[in-house]
């Protein structure tokens, strides 16, 4: 088939690799965000997967929104068989819905209809999913809501951050993604309507949502940190500032500290939380670069008595 595949950010760029090697279709063109500021200079620089796509030769569309006449009047031009579609970030309109024959295919990272929305990694993590995956489905209007082609599962490890996940998700997912193509184009692979029981969705993790609950157990704690690692970060506040909250681990034996109360030894600092204390590993001060928690605690001479979160 002729391919438009449309994505953004690095998370998209296994997808895009998988179709090109696939060597069955032709990605005749890639749509994505527009350049965005980045950097200390905040110069503008070209998406991942603008990027790969013009490594590869492949023209690349960068609409400001998928609804542009220019847009959807040189998409009609190519005339794309299917659309695939990982993490483009913006909604697509029932007029460049229409476009392709087949449509456009997303590969979303849950196994629908858990986890329907922008952050489906952060949520599984965060809800303590012992088992998630990626889904490849028909796109409509609704969120998430189409037919779904195909599935592939994976286990959600107990040190897994969001980003330790998503990373093995894309790879699993180029490979889901490029089988769902072949199976459309020899008309084997239909997609089937999705289960009315069992939808749960997985908004976009706010800030506010980043922030660490010391009364919570510390199971919620520790998921709370690794399902907002690396975005948006967990955090709470010490001596009126924001502490990034980069790497931590639960310690089941030490169940003598209050919520919130700090308690530093020579290379460890444990927090108390609703059940059984918190071990920092890795933390970032305001201003500062992250740097082992130890460390960190030398340096702000933590008195008796002080407490995170307050």
């Amino acid at each position: 088939m002729k391919l438009v595949f449309a994505g953004t950010p690095e998370v998209a760029v296994p997808a895009l690799d998988a179709l090109i090697a696939s060597g069955r279709h032709e990605v005749a063109a890639v749509v994505t965000r527009p350049d965005a500021p980045a950097g200390r200079g905040r110069r503008l620089v070209a998406s991942p997967v603008a990027q790969r796509a013009e490594h590869a030769g492949i023209e690349v569309l960068k609409p400001a929104k998928p609804r542009d006449e220019d847009f959807l009047a040189r998409l009609r031009e190519i005339a794309p068989d299917c659309c695939p579609v990982v993490a483009y970030g913006a909604l697509l309109p029932r007029v460049a819905l229409d476009v392709p024959a087949h449509g456009w295919v997303n590969l979303h990272f849950s196994l629908l209809p858990a986890w329907r929305g922008a952050a489906p990694v952060q949520h599984a993590v965060m809800a303590g999913d012992e088992i998630t995956g990626a889904s490849t489905f028909l796109i409509e209007e609704g969120l998430d809501s189409g037919p779904v082609y195909g599935t592939v599962t994976e286990e959600v490890r107990p040190t897994d951050t969001s980003g330790d996940l998503l990373t093995r998700l894309a790879f699993a997912g180029s490979g889901l993604l490029a089988a769902t193509m072949d199976g459309i184009e020899d008309g084997t692979l239909k997609a089937v309507p999705q289960p009315a029981d069992g939808v749960t969705l997985a908004p976009k993790i706010t800030v506010e949502d980043a922030r660490v609950d010391w009364s919570a157990p510390a199971l919620r704690v520790d998921r709370v940190v690794r399902g907002c690692t690396p975005a948006p970060g967990a955090w709470t506040v010490f001596r009126g500032e924001r502490l990034k909250l980069i790497q931590a681990v639960p310690v089941p034996e030490r169940t003598d500290l209050a919520p919130g109360a700090l308690a530093v030894g020579k290379n460890s600092v444990h927090v108390g939380t609703g059940s059984y204390a918190i071990e920092l590993l890795w933390v970032q001060a305001q201003g500062k670069k992250p740097m082992r928690a130890a460390d960190w605690a030398r340096g702000v001479r933590i008195g008796s008595g002080e407490v995170v979160g307050a």
